[in-house]
């Protein structure tokens, strides 16, 4: 008689910079999906898959739960709610440092019928005169049929029980994808993203969310890869940042994003980057389909 094999959709939700994407990689086990300390770093939906001998769980980071501005943020709203459409469990991300009725507002739109899983974040930075056993009572009160845990995905705290959750209400059913496949996405579509990823290291103030990263060209060869990467932003004024004073900016945006990308390809890269200018592209229907907001 053969084993039993479960599989499905863990999708996670929750607001901007609550620790979503460093939850995925620390399940995956892999770096999949960039991150950074600043708000809507996420702008895809992004599958990660992990496929152990008697499971596949098929794991969806989501942009951050905003009110959007631009189509850029409808685009991004978009994936959350196709997240929702789809996903056998939700995985609810809060800071547990932040207040409860910041939550109650995502929870109430979401309006969820599967099983949920809410894991309060950040207890690494929790005060001293504050106690998660007593933050986890109060939520418990609020979210009765909900399995709740206090964790720090960044520092690993309790994050070994969360797995052995998602399994206990995992459905029985055969795989969705082969055992090799981590992810739906393309090597273009990460290398674009390792680059974002270093702007918003490098960059203060509006240019990390006015930018976008669309490869040019992909060149594989037999020693090294040789990429072509535009990067696009909204006005003049904030090309000139980008570039810095003798392009001393652009340079080391560019060293940067090189040794990230080899990293990942596990190869060497030539790496050129052009920044242009595009008014508006945030509100630009034919502008996001060119830069993959699809």
């Amino acid at each position: 008689m053969q084993d039993k094999f479960q599989s499905g959709f863990v999708n996670i939700f929750g607001a901007p910079n609550a620790g979503k994407s460093t939850l995925l990689n620390l399940l995956l086990g892999e770096r999949l999906v960039i991150t950074s300390s600043k708000v809507q770093t996420t702008r895809h939906r992004i599958l990660g898959i992990l496929t152990e001998p008697h499971y596949q769980i098929v794991f969806s980071d989501t942009p951050g739960i905003i009110d959007p501005k631009y189509k850029l943020h409808e685009k991004m709203m978009s994936h959350v709610k196709s997240a929702l459409e789809d996903a056998d469990i939700a995985i609810i991300m809060h800071d547990i440092n932040k207040p409860v009725d910041t939550l109650t507002g995502i929870t109430d739109m979401l309006k969820l019928k599967i099983p949920a899983i809410l894991l309060l974040n950040k207890i690494d930075k929790l005060p001293g005169d504050r106690k998660a056993t007593d933050i986890l009572a109060e939520y418990q009160a609020l979210y009765p049929g909900w399995e709740i845990l206090a964790i720090s995905a960044k520092q690993k705290h309790h994050t070994d029980k969360i797995l052995p959750l998602i399994l206990k209400s995992l459905p029985d059913a055969p795989p969705f994808y082969p055992g090799d496949s981590i992810s739906d996405r393309n090597e273009r579509f990460f290398v674009s993203e390792l680059i974002r990823e270093q702007i918003y290291g490098l960059y203060e103030e509006e240019i990390p969310y006015h930018a976008a990263v669309y490869i040019q060209s992909f060149e594989e060869k037999a020693t090294l890869d040789v990429i072509k990467a535009d990067i696009i932003v909204s006005r003049e004024t904030q090309k000139m940042i980008l570039l810095g004073k003798g392009g001393s900016m652009i340079k080391q945006l560019g060293i940067n994003s090189r040794i990230s990308i080899e990293e990942f390809l596990q190869k060497k890269v030539h790496l050129e980057l052009f920044v242009k200018v595009r008014p508006h592209w945030r509100d630009n229907e034919n502008h996001l389909r060119e830069y993959g907001y699809n």
